[in-house]
């Protein structure tokens, strides 16, 4: 395997891990005003999520290092690129946390809904930015001669051409981003609730698994119609296409376990996010960032630093991931299990 493959394994592999882990606290975050109807359930909702949810974020600056050390020209171009919407990402991350810590301090209603309010719109902001910047990853932007481009943040509304950040195929995939969120949020809150929160959570998981399949449909025929070499890479490497069909099995499997466990809901929702994210790299691949000029955009080989530090990166990545994993399969071994509004004081 060549130094650069590995180096683009690892950053969808940590992208992967952050979706699947922090997509589960956001997709509560999402719901938060919506299945949680007194405040013990929304306690109960914080209590869930309290112990994990700023360890989840460590995965999006492990992806943002991965990104800085092996592909510094994508890494500098991707962030002046899209510099605006990077922007409003920081501030939806800090705004959420925010919203998480500040709710306890203060036993007033005014004070607790709004940080309720706040926990819910910037973690729905915050699906929907990042779910829309895959979409931008897969349509592709207009590169200068340098490598360089800038993307407005709305131009026609349409991919083609000159588009902006915000156009009907990069809304597509952050409507999809909301839906399959929402549903695997939905799907951790039937793990580790009990009673009316949890019935009320495998309602709406029934609604978000139909949205999801109809968007899912609607943004694989966009982006198969925008670049239609994404399907040739399946076509060409046909073992290829069981990470598509076994996201949509797990996926399904996931709806049918719904009333038989609580638990095999939420695994299968994980693997159908890996599995997902697997497949939208393989149809990249070796693209990190593609062009819709004729500079043909910034892939693996070109982007990358040179092939001594990655060399020697690797073994300290190797071990770093070794010892991350430890520790989280810890943590989740320690705060497993069903939760109440006071079983775990946190929130």
């Amino acid at each position: 395997m060549q130094i650069e493959t590995f180096w683009f394994i690892a950053l969808v592999f940590t992208l992967t891990m952050y979706v699947v882990l922090d997509g589960f606290d956001l997709g509560v975050g999402i719901l938060h005003l919506t299945v949680a109807k007194t405040d013990d359930e929304r306690r109960t909702l914080f209590n869930a999520i309290g112990p994990l949810w700023d360890g989840n974020e460590v995965w999006l600056i492990a992806a943002g290092g991965v990104l800085f050390f092996a592909f510094p020209v994508a890494y500098a171009s991707s962030f002046s690129g899209f510099y605006l919407p990077l922007m409003m990402i920081l501030w939806l991350l800090m705004f959420r946390a925010l919203a998480i810590e500040f709710r306890r301090h203060i036993e007033n209603e005014l004070w607790q809904q709004f940080w309720d309010v706040a926990f819910c719109v910037s973690s729905l902001g915050l699906v929907l930015l990042l779910g829309m910047a895959l979409g931008n990853v897969l349509r592709g932007v207009v590169f200068g001669e340098d490598h360089f481009f800038f993307a407005p943040l709305w131009t026609d509304f349409t991919p083609t051409g000159e588009p902006g950040i915000i156009d009907w195929f990069t809304l597509s995939f952050g409507l999809l981003a909301v839906s399959a969120l929402s549903g695997h949020g939905a799907a951790f809150v039937v793990m580790r609730t009990e009673g009316d929160l949890r019935d009320r959570a495998a309602g709406i998981y029934r609604k978000m698994f139909i949205s999801t399949l109809a968007l899912s449909a609607l943004c694989l025929g966009a982006a198969s119609w925008i670049h239609p070499e994404y399907l040739d890479r399946f076509t060409h490497f046909p073992p290829s296409m069981l990470l598509p069909a076994g996201s949509l099995g797990c996926f399904v499997a996931s709806r049918f376990f719904l009333l038989r466990s609580d638990r095999l809901p939420f695994v299968f929702s994980c693997l159908m996010i890996v599995l997902a994210g697997s497949a939208s790299a393989a149809a990249l691949f070796p693209k990190l960032l593609p062009g819709l000029s004729s500079t043909g955009g910034l892939d693996a080989f070109n982007a990358s630093s040179a092939a001594y530090g990655l060399q020697i990166g690797q073994y300290w990545w190797l071990f770093g991931m070794a010892l991350v994993s430890v520790a989280f399969a810890y943590l989740y071994f320690v705060f497993r299990g069903k939760v109440g509004s006071q079983k775990r004081k946190h929130y």
